[in-house]
């Protein structure tokens, strides 16, 4: 590996723009992709420096999002597979949300679920945020702190919200409930509302989406929420009953591939384990309950 393409406090010039100096195939990378606004180019660069064994982790992580923006995610799907044996443990996390933005960038369902289901494994066995009950996360160039429980809400929010693209709404629901009932918010709310309406069980959706409209549920106040909450009221008023015409969920069976990926982390969720962590607690009571 070269040491040149990490010194980038001996040349003013990069660390002005915040790029790798010296020759090295990364760093050339860097200056193609950021100072040549060459994409291509870069990529061919970042090939060489995976190639090369030059800084294999960010050249694999940044090319894959260059290909991304290219319309290349299938080449970056099999790049990430066939070099991330090269990185360190701790890389493999990012890694795998790369994975998932591609997989949901092609349309790549399956394999999408599979992916968001090992993320939920590993935080039930304590591997998530390498061990850690929080991690720090950027955006919008701020650095912010992510719970264990925000994490796992999140990737269930994601889970549900790729069973809606199969219209396996059902699955969505249950996996959208359990994502609230850890870390609730107004848009796992509505596309919960969403769900229920392509169920034609509209008393329970208008139930869900009133508790946006009045501002009971974090990140009510948002715009986009509000609109899309009223958006879905329109059509569930017209159709929904009074509470004691509510048709209640009890017993159902999901698809088979729900029930043997997801099922299968419900189903070591159990109180011998000595590695459990709080909010599995939480969810293990709604477990027969919820049918998952």
């Amino acid at each position: 590996m070269q040491e040149s393409s990490r010194r980038g406090d001996k040349d003013p010039f990069c660390v002005i723009h915040k790029l790798p100096s010296g020759d090295a195939p990364y760093a050339r990378a860097k200056r193609a992709l950021m100072v040549e606004k060459d994409p291509e180019a870069a990529i061919v660069l970042f090939w060489n420096a995976i190639n090369a064994r030059d800084r294999v982790e960010s050249a694999l992580k940044d090319m894959a999002v260059v290909m991304k923006r290219l319309d290349r995610s299938e080449e970056a799907i099999e790049a990430i597979k066939s070099f991330r044996n090269l990185c360190p443990k701790q890389a493999q996390e990012s890694l795998d949300n790369i994975l998932i933005d591609l997989y949901k960038k092609c349309g790549r369902t399956n394999e999408h679920i599979d992916m968001l289901k090992q993320k939920l494994r590993l935080i039930y066995q304590g591997e998530a945020f390498n061990g850690k009950p929080t991690r720090t996360a950027r955006s919008n160039r701020k650095k912010f702190q992510i719970t264990i429980e925000q994490e796992t809400s999140r990737i269930l929010g994601n889970l549900g919200w790729v069973y809606m693209q199969k219209s396996n709404y059902m699955a969505a629901e249950v996996v959208y409930k359990k994502a609230q009932m850890i870390d609730p918010d107004a848009n796992k709310a509505c596309n919960l509302a969403l769900c229920l309406i392509n169920q034609g069980r509209y008393t329970e959706a208008h139930s869900v989406l009133k508790e946006v409209l009045q501002g009971k549920l974090p990140n009510s106040e948002d715009c986009k929420a509000q609109n899309r909450a009223q958006e879905l009221m329109l059509e569930v008023e017209p159709k929904w009953l009074p509470p004691s015409e509510t048709i209640k969920l009890e017993g159902f069976d999901l698809e088979d591939d729900f029930s043997d990926g997801f099922e299968k982390v419900l189903n070591i969720w159990a109180p011998f384990r000595t590695k459990r962590l709080p909010i599995f607690e939480e969810i293990s009571s709604y477990r027969n309950q919820l049918a998952c």
